[in-house]
């Protein structure tokens, strides 16, 4: 009995040391390790501190709805995309790159977005294409926009005003509109396009400028007919004058 007894003790505790030991120098091995292929749904890309600074992810684990990012709830209304979420130095979303496309009844729809955002808020710049057909029709615009920003924006906050207009949209859509414009002089949301280049919906391939509203006020573009033009328009969208002349 004795010998089995410490015949056991030695067996445990050379077990122990041996896992302890392979367990260590699994974790102390130091350096790159290189794969040929690699799988997965999902990569933190994280500081030393924690801090998630880039999320690669699948459509299923796109941050959503109740997930939160250093500390930070993510944007429930957002659509899930396969893509990449860029983080700053303050744990707070700064951008992202998204993407999708599928067949469905009536033809396909499919686009892609790479976006960087004002300092806690939305985005200034956008590269972006969209793709739709339906039946024989095939409408495809791409392009890069810079976009004007509220100076009071802030990522939390506007989630939580488009929380309360989304309920108020319900049961009041003019009481929702005017406190959406209250807002809007506190510079708390709004925004507007600014600068366009690119291909938009009706073909023109151009330079397209906007006033500090959104409304179209300059054109230099080669419309789909391969003409050249120069339009400026005034604050109600009209053309006030045209180069060349229409004759």
């Amino acid at each position: 009995m004795n010998r089995e007894l410490v015949f056991l003790r030695t067996f445990a505790l050379a077990t122990v040391i041996g896992v302890f030991f392979i367990t260590t120098s699994a974790f102390k091995k130091m350096g790159n390790q290189r794969f040929n292929e690699i799988d997965v749904e999902r990569i933190n890309i994280v500081e030393k501190d924690g801090t998630v600074k880039m999320v690669i992810t699948n459509v299923d684990r796109f941050p959503h709805g109740n997930d939160t990012i250093n500390g930070r709830p993510t944007n429930d209304d957002r659509k899930k995309r396969s893509g990449m979420l860029f983080f700053n130095e303050d744990g707070i979303e700064c951008g992202g790159f998204i993407y999708d496309g599928q067949k469905n009844e009536n033809g396909h729809s499919a686009g892609l977005s790479l976006t960087y955002d004002q300092y806690d808020g939305d985005q200034v710049m956008q590269l972006l294409t969209t793709d739709f057909q339906q039946g024989d029709e095939r409408i495809v615009s791409s392009g890069l926009t810079f976009n004007d920003r509220p100076s009071k924006e802030s990522q939390l906050k506007t989630f939580e005003i488009m929380k309360e207009l989304g309920e108020l949209r319900k049961t009041n859509p003019k009481a929702m509109r005017e406190k959406y414009k209250e807002y809007e002089k506190q510079g708390l949301v709004g925004g507007a396009v600014r600068v366009m280049i690119g291909k938009n919906r009706s073909e023109n391939n151009g330079l397209f400028l906007f006033d500090d509203i959104g409304s179209p006020r300059a054109m230099f573009y080669v419309d789909k007919s391969n003409k050249a033009k120069l339009d400026f328009f005034d604050e109600k969208g009209e053309i006030i004058a045209s180069f060349p002349e229409e004759k």
